[in-house]
């Protein structure tokens, strides 16, 4: 089998997963400016710069303890953009906007990872760009699909959770938010019981499945792919 030295793997995942970190959390603020809060703007906080993103603990951190304990389970976050809500035109249902932005654009940088790998393909194994894209189209197909899927949880703070309260009629999302204080350590118990990965698997598995295929890959070429840039 084909080894992978660890400064391959490091450059394989550098700028996926801080593309899906940046993208991520601008795609809330850009959506919350066009629907009336320019709070993220004035704070300079719409912008593709990770540093302005990354949070010290949720970012680094903790995924780096968790990569050193049994498991291979990585878990961790990045700052969250500020939304004041008051501020949107519409503010339950425009929150619920917001929220959703962030999965979506994990899943559209999916995509253009899966276009990624299409395009290393296309310039064939001579060239020597056809690699490094390969590994890094693989890594930022797994790496958005693991955040759209796990920010789907219907679970305050996650933004799964906050779509769900911008969709349920009135009284019922405000008990339901009431959830939010008490949703990390809630998210934390599932992770640590294993029932995170179980909840999470089923969508994981046919998102990765589909953008395969996107790819011009089978799944079992995605994941060999996929466990030489983790081992």
């Amino acid at each position: 089998m084909f080894q992978v030295s660890l400064a391959q793997q490091i450059a394989a995942w550098i700028l996926p997963v801080l593309l899906a970190i940046t993208v991520h959390e601008t795609a809330h603020g850009w959506v919350a400016s066009r629907l009336g809060d320019q709070t993220a703007k004035m704070l300079g906080r719409l912008t593709l710069n990770p540093l302005k993103h990354i949070d010290p603990v949720g970012t680094i951190l903790v995924p780096a303890i968790m990569l050193m304990l049994p498991g291979g389970v990585v878990f961790g976050w990045a700052k969250p953009v500020p939304v004041d809500w008051r501020n949107l035109r519409h503010p339950k249902r425009d929150m619920g906007w917001v929220a959703a932005a962030g999965p979506a654009s994990n899943l559209l940088m999916g995509i253009g990872w899966a276009l990624v790998v299409r395009v290393a393909d296309l310039l064939g194994p001579d060239s020597w760009a056809a690699l490094p894209l390969l590994f890094m189209g693989v890594a930022g197909i797994f790496i958005n699909t693991i955040l759209m899927v796990l920010n789907l949880l219907p679970l305050p703070p996650l933004d799964g959770g906050r779509v769900a309260v911008g969709l349920l009629p009135p009284r019922l999302a405000v008990r339901y938010a009431r959830i939010e204080p008490w949703g990390i350590w809630i998210l934390l118990a599932l992770l640590m019981t294993g029932m995170l990965g179980w909840l999470m698997w089923p969508l994981v598995s046919l998102v990765m499945v589909l953008l395969a295929k996107l790819a011009g890959m089978t799944p079992h070429q995605l994941q060999g792919i996929l466990s030489m840039l983790m081992s």
